[in-house]
């Protein structure tokens, strides 16, 4: 059986490229005020449902007003590193 011809040259592979990765850190204040907006928030509802004085004109609202505090901590919490 006759033998088959083999590639006298190798296929062409394209040279490695490094691609330097770019170290992305969150600024200081990121943290602080996820902390502090999810703080706050829980104080509001709790000190609603405490009776505090502060939150007696607002009525049910207070819930709200708790919420979107903690609302905007997870907001802030999107751009942590």
């Amino acid at each position: 059986m006759p033998k088959s011809k083999t590639r006298e040259k190798a296929a062409y592979t394209p040279p490695e490229q490094r691609v330097q990765k770019i170290k992305v850190e969150s600024s200081a204040w990121v943290p602080r005020f996820m902390v502090a907006f999810f703080v706050i928030g829980l104080a509001w509802i709790v000190g609603y449902y405490l009776g505090f004085h502060w939150t007696a004109t607002l009525g049910a609202w207070n819930v709200v007003i708790g919420f979107a505090f903690i609302s905007v901590g997870f907001v802030i919490s999107t751009r942590w590193r």
